[in-house]
């Protein structure tokens, strides 16, 4: 087992203290940065950064930021979300440690996907019926894996059908 333990903190945005969401900081009882490059290829590929060891991982509209000896998860709605990520994260973690033998390290980034292309696929009517403003917005949200091809009603069944499988080639869910 890599990752015994680690000692939570929870706070909320200092760049905006009315925000609803809260974010979250472990500080780690051991060093993960070894099994970083593993875990890169484990969930998928995330923004990895050599020096010093960091990967970034954008899950279900969150940023996760694993380092050396912490891991920042940002817009939390509580301190029970914080603990199920942060667990799951933990057995990732150990997981990947133990099978590092059957898995290729990734020490590269992947392309992320383009707002414009995901623009090109949407109607441009800035109707709003998926809850954001314009559909540049919406096309934003879709790049960060916040918003799907279903949360688009205008979208005709052929361009939702290219902005799945536009999209299927990124990996935003765990």
């Amino acid at each position: 087992m890599l990752l015994q333990g680690y000692t939570k903190e929870m706070f909320l945005p200092k760049c905006n203290p009315n925000f609803q969401s809260v974010h979250c900081v472990a500080h780690l009882d051991q060093d993960i940065s070894n099994v970083l490059p593993y875990l890169n290829t484990a969930l998928g590929g995330g923004d990895y950064i050599k020096s010093p060891a960091s990967l970034t991982l954008r899950i279900h509209g969150k940023l996760i930021a694993l380092h050396a000896r912490e891991i920042f998860v940002n817009a939390l709605n509580d301190e029970g979300e914080a603990d199920k990520i942060l667990a799951w994260l933990k057995k990732e973690i150990n997981e990947t440690w133990e099978k590092r033998e059957e898995i290729e390290p990734s020490f590269e980034s992947p392309a992320p996907p383009q707002m414009m292309e995901i623009l090109r696929l949407l109607p441009k009517t800035n109707c709003r019926e998926c809850g954001e403003p314009t559909c540049m917005v919406f096309a934003l949200r879709a790049a960060e894996g916040v918003k799907g091809p279903g949360d688009c009603p205008s979208l005709t069944s052929e361009n939702r059908a290219k902005l799945e499988s536009y999209l299927g080639n990124f990996s935003f869910d765990v």
